[in-house]
């Protein structure tokens, strides 16, 4: 009964992550190609109205339309934090992989590399490399994505290393094949399920991150901006248009809350099968 509960509780948790997180995504598709209301476009009207059928999160002190602002925010948010998952994540698990399963002098150099990059407060890392190298999402993007690495190497690394021993890696080498096949072709499926958690987490953590940097205005210009830089925008009118904050907070709740589920979820399916 206990197994039956656990199994409905991880099935629920991952199928709301996936709902939420599907229409999240699809509202960020729809919004790349079409809003209700041009996002940049100043009315000369309409100033801080508050939520309304025509105007579904109401406007700003511009009179733009809200809801489109933070469909378009959301997109930048979605663009930056997954490049970042995906440069941290591929990077990230190559190193993981060699230093796993060659272990010796390539894991000593490349972890020590990974701890120096480690050693720094990311966000500070993030934030002295945007400084240097100069603002805008695709830069962000860039560097979170580095900073992003070690994370995923420390995990991929446990992963190849719990792995190179077993049977079938055993049976690979008898039978003649090579490092890179071993490593890409029999052992990267079997840590799908250990690396994935990971990525869910690491989405949750670079759209923090992304917010944080876009807050300070280091990620884009305005009048585009991603929900970070609304969330600024909104914080000198949280008494005369509290709406405003609410639907650029609420949306990065959103995207953390739904990606947070499916992680849940999958956690939980690991934690039952290691059990």
């Amino acid at each position: 009964m206990n197994g039956t509960r656990r199994i409905l509780r991880r099935s629920g948790f991952f199928a709301a992550g996936c709902i939420l997180t599907g229409a999240l995504l699809a509202l960020i598709l729809v919004g790349a190609v079409w809003t209700p209301y041009d996002p940049t476009a100043m009315m000369t009207g309409g100033k801080l109205d508050p939520p309304s059928l025509a105007h579904l999160f109401g406007t700003d002190q511009f009179g733009r339309d809200i809801f489109s602002r933070v469909v378009k925010g959301a997109g930048v948010t979605a663009l930056v934090a997954g490049g970042t998952v995906l440069i941290g994540g591929v990077c990230g698990t190559l190193v993981g992989a060699l230093t796993g399963y060659f272990g010796g002098a390539v894991d000593e150099l490349l972890m020590r590399v990974n701890d120096t990059i480690t050693a720094f407060p990311s966000i500070l890392l993030a934030l002295v490399c945007v400084t240097v190298f100069g603002s805008g999402k695709y830069q962000v993007l860039l560097v979170l994505g580095v900073v992003f690495i070690p994370s995923y190497a420390r995990i991929a690394r446990t992963a190849f290393r719990s792995l190179r021993d077993a049977n079938f890696v055993q049976s690979a080498r008898l039978m003649g094949a090579g490092p890179a096949r071993i490593l890409f072709v029999h052992m990267l499926p079997n840590t799908v399920p250990m690396l994935l958690p990971a990525v869910t987490i690491g989405f949750a953590n670079a759209v923090l991150a992304e917010a944080s940097m876009s807050f300070l205005g280091l990620c884009g210009q305005p009048p585009d901006a991603s929900l970070g830089a609304l969330l600024s925008e909104a914080q000198g009118m949280l008494a005369t248009a509290p709406w405003y904050a609410l639907s650029a907070g609420g949306a990065i709740v959103a995207l953390i809350f739904g990606v947070g589920l499916i992680g849940e979820g999958l956690q939980s399916g690991k934690g039952e099968r290691n059990a």
